[in-house]
């Protein structure tokens, strides 16, 4: 079994349903059958399944098949024919042969493939599109398969897309399940050795896909931020210890220049936060603003923020009890007394000392996880550094913090920067897979058209990810041809995302394809998950089919399907490792918690190698929620 068997993304999940009317374009031609004569020269035509009422051109007799041509579309469909009729003895390559003639078109071979498979699928195509398409197959990439490729033209027939190179080459790479991260190497060997075109750009792009490769990086600069305080903090640490941990700070950008070991926690950068209102107005969401909002409160305004500022504690899940415990004691304290600019200058210094301690003590237990509203231990102790630092900007210091360790000439700073690595290695779980994934598709940028269209997120931000730049590397015409090929490359696969999910009715279908690097290990993921909506909107979680086309460097082709039935999960494996069955058992009882905790029922596993059931799996049709899939390996 081959990894190319796998490749196409079952794309016919989409197709429109056989009870829809049959809508034609301009120029289009199609195969059908006279059923009935009407006066004025209308007719009954069946196509397909299908049938339709149309005027023709000339009289033609019932029962004789031809193939028509739409001449008008409004206010009714009119037809004009193209062959002579088309007895039953004829077979479908003479039917071609005289279509061919008639409409004088090339009879190259990949005109008799596209026209050959239209014939098939009874599907209505035009002259100028059949021409198109046959330019298209001639010059098809390395990797797309001719079946894949005619498939694409299919789908952008019946989904009524712009039949444009463009989006037929978004179909055909986006229908890949691996090579994403060879794409995107190749894209970054090119940006960093064609000369030629906008250096600022290709330089900043560059630096877009390394970051790709390592998205765990912010995490691990999250730990080294998390021991440099410590060795800031520790009254015992030796001054070249602190002085190391300053520097590196600062070279981070995460310190101010003129930080020094006396004043690095009263150095406070412009403050651009306003105090709190009322109790209405609420807590900032980073835990810096928030003691900056303290700060700033006057004595007559702190009884409401107060109670706020108890009930954040006490849902903080990125705090530990004793840590609650304790601030709340402070907080406690504070209460009692008369309320003046001074104590409540005091009490702020006195929090803010407490809550970096506690979220640097922290950065080990809760390394992943993340509070009610997103925020992450690294998260808040960067914000109690930096208050007016942003989510985004936090992200750049943290992965700028391992780039100057990394850069560092001091062997100290080395051996931090190794063990922080370690330390996210033997970590890393559920949570950090879920992060890397999220860190890659914002890089990515795959939702970009979406982003902005809603207005949402940092301006700034959305056009430093990957596919702005790309989009700005394709128009310049001053890109290297080269270069260009390979952006558009990389574009299609992301476009080819989008135009393969989509929905039909209640049935929806997403397509991810995430490249992924771990501690050195890369693979490329493809994710197709199949559902329906409920009749509020929403994802049906009782109901879905998820396919996780993986390739990795030690499994190699892995294929994950998972199907779930009225919250029943069976899970089928296809790999050829003779030993997965044996690494999987100790992983089985992890799953089985998992799925009980959000209240699914995992049934069986299947483990089999890819000769049982490759092409069940690669050509299975679209899912239905009420199928029953039969037979189990392993019951749980």
């Amino acid at each position: 079994m081959t990894s190319t068997s796998f490749n196409p993304i079952q794309m016919n999940t989409q197709q429109p349903t056989t009870n829809q009317s049959l809508t034609f374009k301009q120029d289009q031609v199609f195969h059908g059958t006279i059923k009935k004569l009407y006066p004025d020269q209308m007719a009954e035509i069946q196509v397909g399944g299908q049938k339709l009422m149309a005027k023709l051109e000339m009289p033609l007799k019932v029962g004789d098949a031809h193939f028509f041509q739409v001449t008008n579309t409004n206010p009714q469909t009119e037809l004009k024919v193209v062959s002579g009729p088309m007895s039953q003895t004829m077979t479908p390559t003479q039917q071609m042969n005289q279509l061919l003639e008639t409409m004088n078109l090339p009879k190259t071979s990949e005109m008799r493939q596209v026209l050959s498979h239209f014939m098939k699928e009874q599907l209505p195509i035009s002259k100028e599109q059949l021409v198109a398409a046959e330019s298209w197959m001639k010059k098809l990439p390395e990797g797309v398969l001719k079946n894949d490729a005619l498939q694409a033209l299919q789908r952008m027939v019946e989904l009524k897309m712009p039949f444009t190179n463009t989006v037929f080459q978004a179909l055909t790479q986006g229908a890949k399940t691996d090579g994403m991260s060879v794409n995107l190497a190749n894209l970054a060997q090119l940006l960093a050795t064609q000369q030629g075109g906008n250096d600022a750009l290709k330089m900043n792009l560059l630096q877009q896909i390394q970051q790709l490769a390592k998205p765990l990086d912010a995490e691990t600069g999250g730990v080294l931020l998390s021991r440099s305080m410590q060795s800031l903090m520790d009254s015992s640490a030796a001054i070249s210890v602190k002085l190391q941990a300053l520097t590196v700070l600062k070279g981070a950008g995460i310190l101010p220049q003129n930080a020094t070991l006396q004043n690095w926690q009263s150095i406070q950068q412009p403050s651009t936060t306003q105090p709190l209102q009322s109790q209405q107005s609420g807590l900032p969401q980073q835990v810096g603003q928030m003691i900056q909002q303290l700060a700033q409160t006057s004595p007559e305004q702190m009884k409401p923020v107060i109670e706020q500022l108890k009930a954040w504690v006490a849902n903080e899940n990125l705090l530990n009890i004793s840590q609650k415990e304790q601030i709340q004691q402070l907080i406690g304290r504070f209460s009692q007394i008369p309320m003046s600019k001074q104590s409540i200058e005091v009490f702020t210094k006195q929090l803010q000392e407490q809550l970096v301690k506690a979220f640097t003590d922290n950065s080990s237990s809760r390394l992943f996880t993340q509070d009610e509203r997103g925020m992450t231990v690294k998260d808040q102790l960067l914000s109690l550094i930096k208050p007016d630092s942003n989510l985004a900007v936090n992200d750049s210091l943290l992965r700028n913090l391992v780039k100057v360790s990394a850069n560092s000439p001091q062997s100290a700073i080395q051996s931090a920067l190794i063990q922080a690595e370690a330390q996210v290695k033997s970590a890393a779980d559920s949570k950090a897979m879920e992060q890397a994934i999220k860190t890659v598709l914002k890089g990515l940028g795959v939702s970009y058209e979406a982003t902005l269209s809603s207005k949402a997120g940092d301006i700034q931000a959305i056009a430093n990810q990957i596919k702005p730049q790309l989009l700005a590397l394709v128009q310049d015409l001053q890109t290297p041809p080269a270069l260009r090929d390979a952006a558009d490359t990389v574009l299609a696969r992301m476009n080819g995302m989008q135009l393969l999910s989509g929905e039909n009715g209640h049935q929806h279908q997403i397509v991810m394809q995430v490249p992924l690097e771990f501690f050195g290990k890369r693979m490329d993921a493809t994710l197709q998950w199949n559902g329906r909506m409920k009749d509020d909107g929403k994802i049906d979680a009782n109901f879905a089919r998820i396919l996780f086309y993986l390739n990795m460097e030690s499994l190699e082709q892995t294929v994950i399907d998972m199907q779930v039935q009225n919250r029943v999960v069976t899970i089928n494996v296809f790999n050829d490792h003779p030993s997965l069955e044996q690494l999987a058992i100790p992983l089985k009882e992890t799953l089985k918690r998992g799925l009980t905790e959000k209240e699914y029922h995992l049934s069986g596993i299947f483990i089999k190698p890819f000769e049982d059931q490759t092409q069940k799996v690669a050509t299975k049709n679209p899912i239905q929620p009420e199928e029953q899939q039969g037979g189990v390996d392993i019951r749980v």
